[in-house]
């Protein structure tokens, strides 16, 4: 006898239906699995064999074949455990066809017969949900998970015993035995209030630095910060997310599906706040963008619709910065290894800080103790093409004393206010968009002189900073995106010589370090 189960699967961040088909008929007993299988998803034999015996259902000595189509994706995971063995079951006859029916299954099964949860609940769950599936059958653990998604029944059970008490129930009985759980995502979100614990309000002086944090954020640009050890660098990029627009439901899913497929997911909750990853200066290339043999989300990934921090920049290997070269432009990262060709969402903020020499104290010659060899070697470790990508720049200086007793400045909620007012701003600026616009920093090359519009004298002035800075076309493409984020804070829709001016400040920074056209010639990819 035949039976087909509904199972699903992910391949990068992204979810499909699968086919479990299980045929048991007389012959040489064994138990065989064919479909491009993983190392895994074959160890699931022994699992469900061994599952079944010590839940007390009998297997008689026959052939069991089991395939998972389509055979053309390579199955991972250990989520195709449940799914075998209710076909398993249902071939055998526990079951009848009629009561598997549009049911997807997912878990992973203890030789004792519990049902545990896996990765990539979420996805899967959605894509059901689009594929008209009416019930998904998940691992208790995981139930909250898959319960956000509208327009399908989602039920979590603990063990296979008591899913099977359930298939063979009655359909009234059956809500007694698993109940559907449903969670409203708008009222879930609204019911996770803020509960910062980093604020504004305790970073002493360093206007400049806070002044470009607001427009980073309001924008969504990507922030370098140089300073000494101490100035507060790291202290201000930590309270950036504070002033961020709070995630919409669909950005809430979409980084909730990209930490499904990760395994970090915390039980019961989704990322109702926007992602913070600083990883360390030693991370690998792979680490950073995805990979291992089984590519899995890199930290670029897991700060989609957040904030990627790189402290110490010029400590991170010349490989693993030059790998954000081609997310920072395409928002996705593409990742392609033997298991085959994968595609992550990476849409993030790149906030950045680092020291202006190896000692710190440049350029403050009592301090300093480098050579200008060395300060040139060690700010020739960042590439031009990822400085190219820098919005803005920013020097810190530190802080007088006087300041530090001073009351503290504005707080979190108040910038975040003026952020808002700039965001919403943006949304009636671009709503009705092909593709997905959210911030100015979206707006492509083509578009720049449609929302980017300059006056005579406006346009003057930019031409003879690009000849005085030596701005590639990238420079100067983002140089209008920053003064159009700078004009929306304003509450105008013109963008003005002050607007511009400030814009440029904001990248004579890197200038005085890097030098006029030694890192940013128009050519630099």
């Amino acid at each position: 006898m035949i039976s087909t189960i509904i199972a699903g699967g992910v391949c990068g961040v992204e979810a499909y239906l699968a086919a479990v088909e299980v045929d048991i008929s007389t012959g040489l007993p064994g138990f065989g699995m064919v479909g491009s299988l993983s190392g895994e998803v074959r160890e699931a034999r022994e699992r469900v064999q061994v599952a079944l015996r010590n839940t007390g259902f009998d297997q008689p000595p026959m052939k069991i074949t089991v395939n998972l189509a389509p055979a053309n994706i390579r199955k991972e995971g250990t989520a195709y455990d449940l799914p075998i063995a209710v076909g398993v079951l249902q071939s055998l006859g526990y079951f009848h066809a009629s009561d598997t029916e549009s049911i997807l299954f997912i878990g992973e099964l203890g030789l004792d017969g519990e049902i545990k949860g896996v990765n990539g609940v979420l996805p899967i769950v959605r894509e059901a949900a689009l594929g008209g599936v009416r019930c998904c059958i998940v691992p208790r653990e995981n139930v909250m998970e898959g319960a956000v998604i509208p327009g399908i029944s989602v039920r979590g059970v603990g063990s296979l015993r008591q899913l099977v008490e359930f298939l063979q129930a009655r359909p009234e009985e059956r809500e007694m035995l698993l109940p559907a759980v449903r969670v409203d995502m708008a009222e879930y979100l609204a019911r996770e209030t803020r509960k910062e614990k980093l604020d504004f309000s305790e970073v002493c002086g360093q206007e400049g630095a806070r002044r470009g944090a607001e427009i980073a954020a309001a924008g969504f640009h990507n922030l370098l910060m140089i300073g000494p050890p101490g100035a507060g660098k790291s202290m201000i990029a930590r309270r950036i997310p504070g002033i961020l627009p709070p995630l919409t439901i669909e950005e809430s899913l979409e980084v909730s599906s990209v930490y499904s497929v990760a395994g970090q997911l915390q039980a019961g909750s989704l990322i109702h706040q926007r992602p913070f990853q600083s990883p360390h200066h030693t991370i690998s290339q792979a680490a950073m963008t995805g990979g291992s043999s089984v590519p899995r989300p890199g930290a670029i990934s897991l700060a989609h619709r957040g904030v990627l921090f790189l402290d110490e920049l010029p400590e991170f290997s010349r490989t693993a910065l030059d790998s954000l070269r081609q997310p920072l432009e395409e928002r996705e990262v593409h990742v392609a290894r033997v298991y085959g060709n994968v595609t992550y969402p990476a849409d993030f903020m790149l906030v950045c800080s680092m020291n202006p020499c190896p000692c710190g104290y440049y350029p403050d010659k009592n301090k300093c103790t480098c050579t200008e060899h060395e300060v040139r070697k060690y700010l020739g470790r960042i590439s031009g093409p990822v400085l190219d990508r820098i919005d803005l720049c920013v020097e810190i200086l530190p802080v007088e004393v006087s300041r530090l007793r001073r009351p503290s400045g504005e707080s979190s909620g108040e910038i975040r206010k003026r952020v808002m007012a700039a965001r919403r701003m943006q949304e009636e600026r671009y709503r009705g968009r092909e593709g997905k616009w959210n911030f100015n920093a979206d707006i492509s090359a083509a578009e720049i002189g449609t929302y980017c519009r300059l006056g005579p004298s406006q346009r003057r002035l930019m031409e003879q900073a690009y000849e005085a800075m030596g701005l590639s076309a990238r420079g100067y493409h983002r140089t209008l995106r920053v003064a159009r984020t700078i004009a929306d804070l304003a509450g105008e829709e013109q963008i003005r010589e002050e607007h511009l001016m400030e814009a440029l400040c904001f990248r004579m920074t890197d200038q005085a370090y890097w030098g006029r056209g030694s890192s940013h010639e128009a050519g630099s990819v």
